[in-house]
């Protein structure tokens, strides 16, 4: 009898999930409540441990061929001057590529034609009856994203998402191309541009703020006074973006889960070990989360053993990421005593970034 598996979430973690699963044999349906592949988000960075899990599912080349290299690396002061420079020669020697950029649609895209005849229920309402689910498949794996209401379900009230502290917007510019990576650390803030592509440059900023301290319809206003007077990049970015192209949103973090499975339940993604931005690792992880475990189920004799053995492969290793993640979103809010920061920050570049 062919096993079955129910995805809650459509999104990069649940798209994965499908096809790593299905490539095992298992007859897979997907809940996405969305109607839709999104048409718009900002860029994604592909580290290499992730083009190998999209290897794994068949479809790395596609996105070494639609994504934007990224060449060069740069942390700089809001004067222009340079802070550190990532190694980026140093990563694709020891791994074997370089960092690929592209959007969240276009991955989404690229994840949905390799699906095959998995079945994806588009405009499902969040599925809240865990227990019917349960009950009905073999496996339910939850990929409902850093609100995960499975997680809740399954774990208790106190493991809801918690607010990090920082705001965060994005958007991207049409027509402006780049394939240097420039971050840009001031006192609180930072402001990044990569590439992006179709020959856009992505761009996003963070900074420490209340939450829900949003200002709907001046959100650029608000970013002009912030960042207006630094230095290129971030200076040419905010000149072209107009109000309608600015995204906000807090961001939210997954507490310290005790597992990432429970009976033949799964978490992955978000719902497993959302952090902050800061490493720009959230993507990655999700589709390392989805080959692991299609890998664990494959290898185990019952579902449940593959399970223990995905939350032995996985806990601890996004864990500890996660931590480092808010290591760097505090690093970046500092106010005072900044050339402190900034040689911290020249350390940490000096093994090269991870893979």
């Amino acid at each position: 009898m062919v096993d079955t598996a129910a995805i809650i979430g459509g999104g990069i973690g649940g798209l994965a999930t499908a096809i790593a699963l299905r490539r095992s044999g298992w007859r897979v349906t997907v809940y996405e409540r969305d109607a839709e592949i999104p048409a718009t988000g900002t860029a994604l960075g592909m580290w290499p441990a992730a083009l190998r899990a999209l290897d794994t599912l068949g479809v790395g080349d596609d996105v070494r061929k639609l994504g934007r290299r990224q060449s060069v690396g740069e942390f700089r002061r809001p004067d222009g001057t340079r802070i550190a420079t990532i190694d980026t020669a140093r990563l694709e020697r020891r791994s074997g590529d370089p960092v690929y950029l592209l959007s969240r649609p276009a991955l989404l895209t690229v994840l949905h034609r390799a699906m095959g005849e998995t079945a994806l229920r588009f405009g499902t309402p969040q599925v809240r009856q865990l227990t019917r689910l349960r009950e009905e498949f073999d496996l339910v794996v939850a990929a409902d994203g850093v609100f995960s209401q499975a997680r809740t379900e399954l774990l208790g009230e106190r493991y809801r998402a918690r607010y990090s502290g920082g705001t965060a917007w994005r958007g991207y510019v049409e027509n402006m191309p780049t394939d240097s990576f420039v971050e840009t650390w001031g006192a609180g803030a930072k402001f990044g541009v990569t590439p992006q592509e179709g020959g856009r440059t992505n761009w996003y900023a963070a900074a420490a703020a209340p939450e829900g301290s949003f200002t709907p319809g001046s959100e650029l206003a608000t970013l002009r006074r912030r960042f207006g007077s630094w230095a290129a990049p971030v200076r040419a970015v905010l000149d072209a973006i107009s109000e309608s192209e600015v995204l906000r949103h807090d961001v939210y973090v997954t507490p310290w889960l005790p597992t990432f499975t429970r009976d033949n339940v799964a978490l992955i993604g978000d719902a497993a070990h959302a952090m902050t931005p800061d490493l720009g690792r959230g993507g990655c992880e999700a589709l390392i989360d989805a080959v692991t475990l299609a890998a664990c189920l494959r290898d185990a004799p019952a579902v449940r053993d593959g399970l223990r053995a995905y939350d032995r492969q996985r806990r601890r290793p996004t864990q500890r990421l996660a931590r480092i993640s808010n290591v760097a979103a505090r690093m970046n809010r500092m106010r005072r005593a900044l050339w402190i920061r900034d040689g911290l920050l020249r350390a940490s570049m000096l093994t090269g970034p991870p893979d």
